[in-house]
């Protein structure tokens, strides 16, 4: 009866038996299956040398070739199996996969001791990943944790073990794995942790290294110095256990002594960096192909734009400084106070009101239908559609010249001068020189309500500067492959005229006077600065930009959340900062004198009738329609009129004191010319804000 009863359980047990036996040698000979298909794609050892599968190494230079960024995978020399210490390769079995030398790619007994650790612990079930393992994971494999990357890992494992041999496993794997820093291999970590050759390792070294690969973000000296020194002391005494070093050695080893290379400042020339790299998407198509990335970046001048910005602006306030050479190069890029704490670029990024520094293109609009810096204006109140501008200290000085109103800042003349030309000519003239932000209409725009970014207004007075042509601002020069293979190279732009000659070098005249006696005063150097302040409401902003010699520079302080900072002012400490990064900026650069006097058209100088009827310019007479004809021999020849400014005479008040003119900027700045030939005065062009021959009351001009 029990023979009966325990025959069908027999049989039942014996089935079940078969069918995991049976699916048991499925298993494996899909496994088998899979490893030859596995093996049969496997790049050769020739091929997995390259590293190309890493990512794009790219060197950034400076403008004298020197490196100032290494970004993405940094490479050292590759190590072949007898050139790597013997210590290294211990340490690494030692702490990675102690049964390296007898497994076929996986290690079932490793695999066991996770399962029962993780048991042990009630936490989620712990695998044991071997040097193989690792090694199809970072070439072939992502980071993600899931069963089927697992069972794929260990079928490549296993076809790696079958197609190269231990050693040049281990050689791979030290040549290829990730250490932390940005550094791939043994070599690369080690010249970038210690300073030499990973030929040249130490006991205490070759321990610090093979603990970073567990967690490089966690353990490396980049990241935590004495977390990495604390993890190989763990290394040191596995090594001691696993027989690798004796007790003496391992007690001799003292990775708290090593000397770790300092980690280079993630100072402000990152924010160039992160500016200029970008643009690599549009200028090639390389993007695997270690590159050298050759930049218009001036080391001095970054330096002094560093401490420029950190010593002027005020606490709890944020600045911002770009610098221009004559062509558009990025000599010096300064986004914040430090590039650690904020990655912000405020010199690219940030859009803030500019105050009084937008006043730039009133005037130029101004200048170009028809003003000119002697002008005269009244500075009364103004009322355009219920808005009342007032000046910053509430007075009016009645008639003033346009060069005293800029040099002032006075915003009643701005108001006026916007409501003449229009405040969409006005807008129009800002876009013109490279304003790419929303530029208002409205009356108070004039003000410099508008939000703006800070190298776009240091392109617009670069632009002045080049007498009206446009300046692009660019930061690369070239790129070439590590090999000097040309990839890209920037291409001079053709210079696209924004304004008249004429008309920036009447701008150059003003702005030069509002450094030389107007709210500039504190930017000036010991050579001709031309510049204009920018101060906000409440003073949340403060602004300067001006220009010398050659290179133009843009300062912006304020708060990121655009709180007021007490005594803000763009004539303080934005102007203190252009002062002392344009100092040393220019110092080895010859003094240049403005420009302000550019020969103007008969259409300008003479009054339209001249304009039209006058003689022509080479002497030769026309008939009515316009046909040269011989002159009359007995006729006088014509009297050609040679335009010439006409200068004001010298004003004066009762203390004797003269105002701001054409002939007093001429003393301030040493310039001698001779006297202009006596002529008539032109007819008038336009109805003023104020006659001159009109008896007006001059104010004098506090110096």
């Amino acid at each position: 009866m029990a023979s009966t009863a325990s025959s069908p359980l027999k049989r039942a047990l014996i089935t079940i038996f078969k069918v995991g036996l049976y699916g048991a040698v499925v298993a494996l000979i899909a496994l088998v299956v899979a490893v030859a298909i596995a093996m049969s794609s496997l790049p050769t050892y020739q091929e997995l040398v390259r590293r190309d599968d890493l990512g794009q190494m790219i060197r950034v230079r400076a403008a004298d070739g020197n490196v100032i960024v290494s970004l993405g995978p940094s490479f050292g020399e590759w190590l072949s199996y007898d050139e790597i210490p013997s210590i290294m390769k211990n340490a690494m079995i030692a702490v990675e996969d102690r049964r390296f030398r007898y497994h076929i790619g996986v290690d079932p007994i490793g695999i066991a001791r996770g399962i029962k650790v993780g048991f042990e612990r009630s936490d989620r079930v712990r695998g044991v990943s071997t040097i193989p393992q690792q090694l199809a994971r970072n070439i072939f494999l992502t980071s993600q944790r899931s069963y089927g990357r697992k069972l794929r890992e260990g079928i490549l494992a296993l076809a790696l073990e079958r197609r190269f041999s231990k050693d040049q496993l281990l050689e791979l794997y030290l040549n290829r794995v990730y250490f932390g820093g940005g550094a791939y291999g043994i070599d690369a970590a080690s010249r970038r942790f210690f300073g030499h050759s990973a030929k040249e390792l130490s006991l205490s070294e070759a321990a610090i290294i093979a603990g970073l690969v567990k967690a490089p973000s966690n353990y490396s000296p980049t990241a935590d110095a004495e977390a990495a020194k604390r993890r190989a002391g763990l290394v040191i005494r596995l090594m001691k256990d696993q027989g690798y070093v004796s007790a003496i050695e391992a007690a001799s080893a003292a990775p708290a002594e090593v000397k770790l290379v300092p980690t280079p400042k993630q100072n402000s020339v990152r924010y160039f960096t992160d500016w200029v790299l970008p643009q690599l998407d549009t200028l090639i198509d390389e993007t695997v192909e270690p590159i050298d990335v050759w930049t218009t970046l001036d080391v001095g001048m970054q330096r002094s734009a560093d401490q420029a910005i950190n010593a002027n602006t005020p606490g709890g306030a944020q600045g911002a400084l770009v610098s221009l050479d004559r062509d558009g190069a990025v000599r010096a890029m300064v986004g914040g106070r430090d590039y650690v704490s904020s990655l912000y670029n405020r010199s690219t990024q940030a859009t803030r009101q500019p105050g009084s520094a937008f006043k730039l293109f009133v005037y130029l609009a101004a200048l170009e239908a028809g003003h000119r810096p002697d002008d005269i204006l009244v500075d009364e109140p103004v009322n355009i559609s219920g808005w009342k501008p007032r000046n910053n200290d509430r007075i009016f000085r009645g008639p003033v010249s346009m060069r005293e109103a800029f040099a002032r800042s006075i915003n009643t003349i701005s108001a006026k001068l916007g409501q003449e030309v229009g405040f969409r000519t006005v807008a129009d003239m800002a876009q013109r020189f490279g304003i790419t932000t929303e530029v208002t209409t409205h009356p108070s725009m004039v003000l410099g309500t508008s939000d703006v970014r800070l190298i776009d207004m240091t392109r617009a007075f670069a632009s002045v500067a080049s007498k009206g042509i446009a300046v692009v601002p660019y930061g690369i020069v070239k790129v070439t492959s590590v090999e000097g293979r040309l990839l890209y190279r920037h291409e001079a732009d053709s210079g696209r005229t924004l304004v008249a000659p004429w008309v920036a070098a009447q701008m150059t005249d003003l702005l030069q006077a509002a450094v030389l006696t107007g709210t500039g005063r504190a930017a000036q150097i010991g050579r001709p600065v031309a510049g204009k302040t920018g101060t906000t409401n409440a003073n949340k902003d403060g602004w300067f930009i001006g220009f010398s010699s050659g290179i133009t520079t843009g300062v912006w302080m304020g708060r990121d959340n655009a709180r007021p900072i007490p005594g803000l002012q763009g004539g303080r400490a934005p102007a203190m900062a252009f002062h002392d990064h344009m100092v040393k900026a220019v110092a080895q650069r010859p003094p240049e004198e403005f420009e302000i006097e550019v020969e103007m058209p008969d259409w300008q100088v003479d009054g339209e009738e001249e304009a039209w009827t006058g003689e022509p310019d080479n002497f030769l007479m026309v008939d009515p329609d316009g046909n040269p004809v011989e002159p009359d021999a007995a006729a006088p020849p014509p009297v050609r009129r040679e335009p010439v400014p006409v200068e004001p005479a010298p004003r004066e008040d009762e203390s004797g004191d003269e105002t701001l003119s054409q002939e007093w900027l001429d003393r301030a700045v040493g310039r001698t010319r001779p006297p202009p030939p006596p002529r008539e005065p032109p007819p008038p062009r336009r109805k003023s804000s104020a006659d001159p021959a009109d008896p007006v009351e001059r104010r004098p001009l506090a110096l």
